[in-house]
Parts: C-alpha cells; structure tokens; sequence
C-alpha cells in the first residue's frame, strides 16, 4: 500500500517543524521539503512552471516505486503546486492533505520563535501570505491554530 501526506501551509506556520517530527515516527519515510528542493538544491524562486514541482514530484514517485510513505511538505501553493499535487495523489493508494489555515497574525506570532525569524520579519510573511489556500479536496484536514505538534503528528500517523 503506498501512503503519501502533505502538509501545507503558510511560512512560519508550523509545518516544517511536524514534517521532521513525522518523518522520525515514521521509519522508512520519505521526506520532501520544498524548501530545499527549490530554494537550496535548484535555487530558483517560487512561480508557475519552476523546475521544483517536476523535481518533488519525481522524488515522491520514487517512494511510490520503492513503498515509502512519502511526506511532502511546504507552501505548495495551489496554483503552483495543486496540479502536481492532485496527480501524484491519484496515482498513490492513500493521499492525505492536511493544511495549517492560521491567521497572518497567527503566523507572525509563530515565526517569531523561529531560528529563521532574524533571517526575515512581518513585512515578508504578509507578502508572502496566501489565505485559506485549500486544496478543496473532500479529504483534505485542516489544522487549527490549537494543535500542538505532538497532536498534529499523532492524527497525520493515525496514532491519535
């Protein structure tokens, strides 16, 4: 059976930071971080047809081919990202959507106890900022400002 679980949201919302915890709890997982596939190894920026979403999305269907669960995490926005998105999941047997739909406020808050906070500050999260950016798919879960990690983690496992 082949599992694939995205997680996405806005920056400094909390999903890098469960995509690792997940990764851990998870043994044999593959984890895909945006961030690093586009910005690190690729280094190019975040616009339609930028050669990241080809990049991930041969990445998960490696794990597909070798049975990994895959966990694919980042912005991913859906109108860069939803059409990768929404053909990888018709090709795995189980694909799971999650999505942090948080406030700016809530983001900007978050961000503040990041490593990365000196690195950039509110004025670049509310640029970047893309409200309610949902999938729409029926299965798709959306987080709340209120779960821990170790609650987001636990329902994206099915250790709840």
């Amino acid at each position: 059976m082949s599992d694939m679980i995205i997680i996405r949201g806005n920056s400094g919302s909390g999903k890098t930071t469960v995509a690792r915890a997940l990764h851990d709890r998870l043994p044999g997982s593959l984890l895909i971080d945006q961030d690093v596939v586009r910005r690190d190894m690729l280094q190019t920026h975040d616009h339609p047809g930028n050669p990241s979403i080809d990049l991930m999305e041969t990445i998960a269907r490696f794990g597909l081919a070798h049975e990994q669960i895959v966990i694919l995490e980042g912005i991913l926005s859906k109108a860069v990202y939803g059409d990768m998105l929404t053909s990888l999941a018709q090709d795995f047997d189980r694909a799971q959507a999650y999505y942090y739909d948080l406030t700016l406020a809530e983001t900007i808050e978050r961000h503040q106890t990041r490593s990365q906070a000196g690195s950039f500050g509110p004025d670049a999260l509310a640029k970047w900022f893309l409200p309610h950016d949902v999938l729409g798919w029926p299965e798709e879960v959306l987080i709340p400002a209120s779960w821990s990690i170790a609650e987001a983690v636990a329902e994206m496992s099915g250790q709840k």
